[in-house]
């Protein structure tokens, strides 16, 4: 027998499976942050309102969106005015307790200027007069809060309200609940 014994020669194959596996994770990484850089800066939101001259020179419930919240009036209150409102026209967009949690003596509209024209045509359908309060929202959307004391609405609703001749406002952009059918005028 042989004192020397042929010796097993060095691995000389490479072990491709660990320079791949992280090759397809940083292309994951990259392709990702590449994803969430390009959502960031350029938002697919469409226009929270769209400018339209108004027909007539009026303003209608059909062009309005109301949210009507509960702010401390017995419950169910805001979903039956709810139903009142888009009775009479406005596209009724929430109906929730309010958000914030605040309670209201009465009737609270909040709205992008407090002497609005969507908000002076909310008002005209309650009975007494509401607190107005501006926030400046982009959306051109009523907040219409109820608390306690709630007068109630008026029997004979405003149904619409006169503008200055020419007026173009921005209208809240209002997506209909259900696809419209093909070859049909969504107005």
């Amino acid at each position: 027998m042989s004192a020397l014994q042929e010796q097993p020669r060095p691995h000389s194959r490479i072990h491709w499976r660990t320079p791949i596996t992280m090759v397809v994770l940083l292309s994951v990484l990259v392709g990702g942050a590449w994803w969430g850089w390009e959502s960031l800066t350029r938002s697919n939101a469409g226009p929270s309102c769209v400018e339209a001259k108004m027909a007539n020179d009026r303003l209608t419930p059909k062009q309005v969106s109301v949210n009507v919240y509960n702010g401390g009036a017995k419950a169910g209150t805001a979903a039956a005015v709810a139903k009142v409102l888009a009775k009479y026209g406005f596209h009724v967009s929430k109906i929730a307790n309010e958000p914030n949690g605040n309670k209201v003596t009465g009737i609270e509209l909040r709205g992008t200027t407090a002497n609005g024209p969507e908000m002076n045509l909310v008002a005209g359908q309650v009975k007494g007069r509401p607190k107005a309060v501006a926030d400046a929202r982009a959306d051109h959307s009523v907040d219409l809060v109820i608390g306690s004391g709630y007068p109630g609405l008026r029997e004979k609703p405003l149904q619409s309200i006169a503008l200055p001749k020419d007026t173009t406002l921005c209208l809240p952009s209002i997506k209909p609940t259900q696809p419209i059918p093909s070859g049909q005028n969504p107005n």
